[in-house]
């Protein structure tokens, strides 16, 4: 039992000097911080798919009452702008080429004629591929607008009815916005930048500035030191994510439907697995520079693979088996679902048992290279 004692108090020595180390410098407790602050307003207003001003062109070759009650639903949905009137066909190249607007609708002459003969009258959007995800929104949205005129037209022209009507209910996030989806996955993709980058400079540091032959001459073994080097990180992890969680519920108005303390014990479990993975860096690198740059080339690939701006399942199936190995992926999707869908830890066990095989695989690795490589 005093054994257990002394080896509690010196790995609580160890994490005091830790907090002091990364604390005592104002600039330093500034950077734990504001980039946190900074990029989750940043990516909260920044990084969205949702259409709000889609310029676009209308070459209406029928001039009849129809096609002008179509081009007026686009307008009034308030998200389409008509910048442009067009005569020609020929005047569809420039305004797209010089990226004027973003779709060019095209009203064929017998648009009228065919929708008073009750026959099929096509209606032509030529869209600016070069921008893919806004095109496809954009012609989402236009075939819903389209879809409603049809209704509406056969309503008043005493048609048949389609067979077929869908009526659309998203669950989760009502109205589709980016930023419901992107960011209760920031907090986890932010706090592990910062988490990564301080776990994988804590023995780098020591080692650069000669103090680390010191720690290795205390009575601490090398799992106690990788203990008192991994608790700090942690701590200060949970504290960027309580951060950007403050600012997704309440300055960006995301509810979140989930319970807090289920969503700290995955964000818990998550930043220790990156933690292991921070610790494992920080042992290989052989100065600060280094760990640096062994955490910049690691981060990037973690982010692509995470699943964070693009589905893992459309990824080719050998990036699929990669993701695996990513820590990220597992939090994003597992905050994400505690966060909008208001699930418990134990439905999300696909996420939580591999965050628990890459803390098991990264930490033991990490106390190996502590043992094998610095003592």
């Amino acid at each position: 039992m005093a054994d257990f004692i002394a080896l509690l108090r010196r790995v609580a020595n160890l994490c005091r000097k830790e907090f002091l180390a990364i604390l005592k410098d104002p600039k330093s407790r500034a950077i734990l911080v504001v980039p946190a602050l900074v990029q989750s307003m940043v990516f909260g207003y920044a990084a969205t798919y949702d259409l709000a001003d889609v310029p676009y062109a209308l070459l209406d070759q029928s001039r009849g009452g129809a096609a002008h009650e179509l081009a007026a639903r686009l307008d009034g949905t308030g998200v389409f702008r008509r910048v442009a009137n067009l005569a020609t066909q020929e005047e569809m190249r420039s305004a797209i080429d010089t990226q004027r607007v973003l779709l060019v609708l095209h009203i064929p002459p017998d648009f009228e004629r065919r929708l008073h003969a009750g026959e099929p009258a096509p209606v032509q959007v030529i869209l600016d591929g070069r921008n893919s995800n806004t095109a496809g929104s954009a012609a989402a949205y236009v075939n819903a607008v389209v879809a409603g005129f049809n209704r509406q037209w056969r309503g008043r022209h005493g048609a048949s009815p389609s067979p077929l009507d869908i009526r659309s209910r998203a669950w989760f996030n009502p109205n589709l916005e980016t930023r419901w989806n992107l960011m209760p996955g920031l907090i986890a993709a932010l706090s592990m930048l910062q988490t990564l980058l301080l776990t994988a400079l804590s023995v780098a540091r020591e080692r650069e500035q000669g103090t680390f032959d010191q720690l290795l001459v205390t009575p601490m073994t090398p799992a106690e030191i990788m203990v008192g080097k991994a608790l700090p990180p942690i701590c200060i992890g949970l504290l960027q994510s309580t951060l950007i969680l403050l600012v997704t519920r309440f300055w960006f108005g995301v509810p979140m439907a989930g319970s807090a303390w289920q969503l700290y014990a995955a964000l818990a479990l998550f930043t220790v697995a990156c933690v292991g993975i921070g610790l494992s860096i920080s042992a290989v690198a052989a100065n600060m520079q280094q760990a640096m740059l062994y955490t910049f080339v690691l981060v990037m690939p973690m982010m692509l693979l995470s699943g964070l701006t693009t589905p893992v399942r459309n990824m080719p199936e050998l990036l699929q088996v990669l993701t695996w190995a990513n820590p990220l992926r597992f939090g994003i999707d597992m905050v994400q679902r505690i966060y909008l869908e208001g699930v418990g830890l134990a439905v999300v066990w696909r996420d939580t048992i591999p965050l628990i095989v890459i803390a098991a695989l990264a930490l033991p690795l990490a106390a190996w290279l502590f043992r094998n490589r610095l003592v």
